[in-house]
Formats: structure tokens, C-alpha cells, sequence
């Protein structure tokens, strides 16, 4: 994760990871769940004021890709629609990333990164100093974006780079969202963490949540740049609430003081989560 801004408290990265599907799960207050269309987000304001990113570029291979998996992701996303509708209660579908907790302030990039790569070839507790290395993940974070790590044709996105080098055809793409993600943006996420999961892949999700605005379950009231991994979806809301894993969750108060209350694991709704992941985005 990219840390928090100085003024706002301590943080630093974040990531989840662990089979901990064992460990108990929260859910998101709903009242946070949606925004008016046409109003801007709750902390967009904030985030145009602040935001140092810049312009960001995706490569012609990766707006090819996009568009391919774009495709998919809209026919799986009418089948699990269809499902949904059947009377059939089926619950949370997931990927099933095993749970780690991030092992200092600013390493949940590469507690992401594991966790993220775990949901498809089920092998947990993976070196997270050895992610930090690949990401080239320093006390400020893993960033979103601007860093070229050491793969091949690296695209500036580490994280997409990072899995993709790990997990060979996996066809991990970076998407952007506006500060405001819009209907469209909401619509697509759902689309994207259905195909993701239906094919045993996990979303690796770049939150920014800012003071006045909707955060994850758990966190304080402050600006924390945050890496989760998004591992399944609720069949019967058509992924209208997702699952996560949080590399916050079980993290001594001596290394991030608020993580006392932050679960492993947890459900949120989807709107809500693109919403926190506006400006900057996820990995999918």
C-alpha cells in the first residue's frame, strides 16, 4: 500500500492474506453503500485537492486485453445474474485467497500481492519481504502506479506486473476509476470481481479512503492509502456486496495502532468499495 499522508496518522501498507475464512467476518454499513448519481463521492472533493498521481497510461497490449476480458466478464456477469434470480440461495462464491497479515506499516502491497496470488494457486505463507523486493515497495508503500519493476515490458503498474510475472496468463489489468467512480464504473466492477472469481482469480484493490468518506470495515476516520485483495462475491445480490481480505486484520496495535478492530476478513458492498478505490483503482 501507498502510506497515509504524514498529517493523517500512522500507516503505511496494507494487505490480506490467510486461509483465515475461519476468522470472523464484518459487514460494511449499508448506509454507505451508494451514492446519488450525478452527486460527486463523499471525499472526492479532498481527493482533487490532494491527489500528486498525474496523468496514467495504459499500454496498447493492456487496452487490448481490457477489452477482451471486458467481454467475458459481461457474459459472466449474466450468468451469475441469472443464477441469482433462480430462488436458489447460494451465498458468498469465492476465490479463495489465503489470509496474511501485513508484517510491517507498509507492506500491505506485498501482503496484497500473496494473498492475491494465493486465491488461484492455493499456496500460502509466501515470503512478503520477497513481494516488497519485487514491488519495489519502500516506507511510503507500493505504488499504484509510476514504477517500473523487474520483469519483463514493465508497464508502470507494479502491482498488475508483479502478478502477471508470478502467475503466468493470468492477464492481470490495471483499471482507473475518477475520483466519482459513475454507474458505468460500479457496473464494470461488479462484471469484473464476477469473472475474476468464476475463473479462481482475486482482485487486487488500491483503496483511498479520506476523512468524510466511506473506508473499510474497521478503519479510522482518516486519509490511509490501502492495498486489499477482493476475493469473492454474493450470488444473491449479482455481486452487489463482495468479500475481501484486509492485511490489516490481525496486526499488533504496536505496528498500526488502529488495527484492533480491523477483521480478515469482511463483506462489503460493491458500490461502496469502488467508490473507496476512486482515484486510484484495482487490479483484476
Amino acid at each position: 500500500m501507498t502510506p497515509i499522508r504524514a498529517r493523517a496518522a500512522v500507516l503505511g501498507a496494507a494487505a490480506l492474506l490467510t486461509a483465515a475464512m475461519t476468522a470472523p467476518t464484518a459487514t460494511a454499513d449499508p448506509a454507505t453503500s451508494a451514492v446519488p448519481s450525478g452527486e460527486p463521492a463523499p471525499g472526492a472533493s479532498y481527493k482533487a485537492v490532494h491527489d500528486t498521481l498525474g496523468p496514467q497510461r495504459l499500454t496498447p497490449a493492456q487496452r487490448a486485453l481490457a477489452a477482451a476480458k471486458q467481454a467475458e466478464a459481461e457474459r459472466s456477469y449474466e450468468r451469475a445474474r441469472s443464477f441469482g434470480t433462480t430462488g436458489v440461495l447460494a451465498g458468498y462464491k469465492l476465490s479463495g485467497g489465503i489470509h496474511q497479515s501485513q508484517q510491517t506499516s507498509y507492506w500491505c502491497g506485498p501482503a496484497t500481492l500473496v494473498i492475491t496470488q494465493s486465491a488461484h494457486d492455493e499456496v500460502g505463507g509466501r515470503s512478503q519481504q520477497e513481494a516488497a523486493t519485487l514491488l519495489k515497495t519502500n516506507t511510503s508503500g507500493t505504488a499504484w502506479y509510476g514504477i517500473n519493476i523487474n520483469v519483463s515490458n514493465p508497464t508502470g503498474y507494479p502491482m498488475a506486473d508483479a502478478l502477471n510475472y508470478r502467475l503466468p496468463g493470468a492477464g492481470y489489468v490495471p483499471k482507473a476509476l475518477p475520483y466519482t467512480p459513475t454507474a458505468t464504473d460500479k457496473a464494470n466492477f461488479k462484471q469484473h470481481i464476477t469473472h475474476n472469481t468464476d475463473n479462481d482469480y482475486a482482485i487486487a484493490g488500491n483503496a483511498w479512503e479520506v476523512p468524510g468518506g466511506p473506508h473499510l470495515v474497521g478503519h479510522p476516520n482518516i486519509e490511509i492509502f490501502h492495498w486489499v485483495a477482493i476475493d469473492g462475491y454474493n450470488t444473491d445480490t449479482a455481486a452487489g456486496q463482495v468479500n475481501y481480505l484486509d492485511p490489516v486484520g490481525g496486526v499488533s496495535t504496536s505496528v498500526i495502532s488502529w488495527a484492533g478492530p480491523v477483521p480478515k476478513s469482511a463483506h462489503i458492498s460493491s458500490d461502496t468499495i469502488t467508490t473507496i478505490m476512486g482515484g486510484r483503482g484495482y487490479v483484476w
